[in-house]
């Protein structure tokens, strides 16, 4: 458990990792704004944790509902201590119907909502106590994969933002994470339609995430040994990485 109360925004808290991180978050004793688009899950976060949470559903990739999250965080917090940028989608689109609209769609879910976010949270991050923002990326950026070209595309985008706002943000004392998970059970794992070894359930995620944000970091990838996989094979010839890349794929696999 943290020294103190923080006051945390994190998005993409009505299922997934989100869910089971705002769950954890609570019982150890922090304060939670939730946003996302649906408005159920979060009310019964509200339900069962009174008093410590702030129902803050919306459109991230509209500028302007982000804009009225932000005054409501002023108006009851007044500031941020940390910022989660969870929310995110995910489309598998192979080279057949890879379509631009495709492409524009995944980016403004992963990483146009989340620049909207960061630039609602950073005045709030200023004025908080050893403040932190986080974004949550993807392993895949470390391996490319057949038909995650959307989707990657958007997490390596989003990475290289955090990375070089980390740089930027230094002087003032404002910290950037990236969170990079492996495959973790929600529903874009689901539907990824590739083989997922590894795999983490939310629950597990979110106590690896929960347990290591005091400390700031500048990564928190997981599993490990995953992670470690990614690295090396990211190292071999281009003709190799192909080769696993379109392995990974159920449709490509000799078994289900």
């Amino acid at each position: 458990m943290s020294a103190f109360s923080k006051r945390i925004w994190l998005t993409g808290a009505s299922s997934g990792i989100g869910h089971a991180l705002a769950e954890r978050l609570l019982n150890d004793g922090h304060r939670l704004a939730l946003s996302a688009r649906r408005e159920e899950p979060l009310l019964a976060l509200a339900e069962r944790f009174p008093g410590k949470v702030l129902v803050l559903p919306g459109d991230l990739g509209e500028v302007s509902e982000v804009d009225a999250i932000a005054s409501q965080l002023n108006e009851h917090w007044g500031a941020l201590d940390c910022a989660i940028l969870n929310a995110g989608v995910y489309e598998h689109v192979d080279a057949s119907n890879f379509e631009a609209d495709t492409l524009a769609r995944v980016m403004r879910g992963n990483l146009f909502s989340a620049s909207h976010c960061i630039v609602a949270a950073l005045p709030l991050l200023r004025r908080g106590q050893s403040a932190h923002l986080v974004g949550v990326s993807s392993a895949v950026t470390y391996l490319p994969l057949a038909g995650a070209g959307a989707y990657g595309a958007s997490k390596a985008a989003l990475r290289y933002l955090l990375e070089s706002l980390r740089v930027d943000l230094a002087q003032e004392g404002i910290a950037v994470t990236v969170v990079t998970p492996g495959f973790v059970d929600t529903a874009h794992s689901e539907n990824s339609g590739y083989y997922t070894p590894m795999r983490w359930s939310a629950r597990k995620a979110a106590r690896h995430i929960a347990k290591r944000l005091d400390a700031r970091p500048l990564e928190i990838a997981f599993p490990g040994p995953f992670i470690a996989a990614l690295g090396l094979l990211s190292r071999l010839p281009a003709r190799l990485q192909l080769a696993i890349g379109r392995r990974l794929a159920r449709s490509e696999r000799d078994t289900p």
